[in-house]
């Protein structure tokens, strides 16, 4: 028996990321291309990622009370998660976001 990971919500609604990161360093680009992988993987065209840079944008932390990084927010759908980290433990991930698992035959 394997699992599956569906989303809660509809499978029509779009999910919103904001992700927090600070220029190219390592733990930044591989929080990107985790995030990727697992939305591709998941939620394959029905997902948004918006970037935000805040070596070029310090301020921009204020909105979501980023206190560290990297760090994703999940805007939509309601409610709102935040997870840091560099988005490399999959299962965390998932269970962060509220995806559930589903045991397939």
């Amino acid at each position: 028996m394997s699992a599956t990971f569906l989303p809660i919500a509809d499978e029509e609604e779009i999910w919103y990321f904001r992700l927090y990161i600070a220029g190219q360093s390592p733990k930044s680009l591989d929080a990107l291309s985790n995030l990727r992988k697992l939305c591709e993987r998941h939620l394959a065209g029905r997902y948004e990622i918006e970037i935000v840079d805040l070596v070029e944008n310090p301020s921009a932390a204020q909105e979501d009370d980023v206190v560290a990084i990297p760090t994703l927010v999940r805007r939509l759908p309601l409610p709102l998660r935040k997870m840091i980290g560099d988005l490399s433990n999959t299962e965390s991930v998932l269970v962060g976001l509220r995806l559930q698992p589903r045991a397939t035959p």
